[in-house]
């Protein structure tokens, strides 16, 4: 299996050896995304735009709007914002939830194309990792979305190490991985306490490693990108 780096942020081509591309983005969307399936959210719909975002989720029924905008801050108007630790606690059982936000989403559907496509977080690696390796991937990138140019983005290249070493036979320390997460320039900002939007009790979901044991797949259902609980 080849593996390659993709920073969502940087002009940078897709590698051109590739069957299987792994977003990764840990703080926080797609450790919100993994809470929201784990409380039983029916879907996901992950859509780049407040704008599209709020249309779509007008037009379904009983749907759940969940985004942030770049820097952490929730959308106005939205029912909650890209915080993990609040989808802990709601009721979005059997519903939809559309989800937008500035970095993961972003990626996806900048990828939207791949052949195979899966959302990830730390708290879903190991998890990850075996889909892929059950997918029997011959090639795959890893798109890191958390660099910014205030953000080292270790939070998502330690989880793009931790899925890259289990894929390699290595016996990885998930631990190791976990503390980098809280460690990353983002990871700091949460553990400070100081801002109510990025709040340390989302570190807390975030850092926790394999917190889960489903991956996020992504797939297209009449046109439009989807996460769904694998069966």
């Amino acid at each position: 299996m080849k593996f390659s780096r993709l920073f969502l942020n940087r002009l940078q081509d897709l590698p051109e050896a590739h069957d299987t591309i792994v977003v990764i983005d840990t703080l926080r969307s797609f450790t919100t995304a993994a809470v929201a399936l784990d409380r039983g959210a029916h879907v996901i719909y992950p859509v780049d735009g407040v704008l599209a975002a709020q249309g779509l989720a007008a037009r379904l029924a009983g749907a759940v709007s969940v985004g942030a905008i770049a820097g952490g801050d929730p959308v106005p108007g939205f029912d909650f914002g890209n915080s993990p630790a609040e989808l802990a606690t709601a009721d979005v059982a059997g519903r939809p939830v559309v989800l937008t936000t500035a970095a993961g989403v972003r990626g996806l559907q900048r990828f939207h194309g791949a052949r195979r496509l899966f959302a990830a977080s730390l708290v879903c690696a190991r998890a990850t990792a075996e889909a892929v390796r059950a997918a029997r991937a011959r090639a795959v990138c890893f798109v890191i979305t958390g660099e910014w140019v205030d953000r080292d983005g270790d939070e998502d290249i330690a989880c793009a190490d931790y899925i890259e070493a289990l894929l390699r036979g290595r016996n990885a320390d998930a631990g190791e991985f976990a503390r980098r997460v809280r460690a990353s320039d983002f990871g700091r900002r949460f553990a400070a306490g100081t801002s109510p939007n990025l709040p340390p009790a989302d570190l807390e979901i975030a850092a926790d490693a394999d917190r889960y044991a489903f991956a996020m797949p992504v797939r297209r259902d009449d046109g439009r990108l989807v996460i769904r609980m694998p069966r």
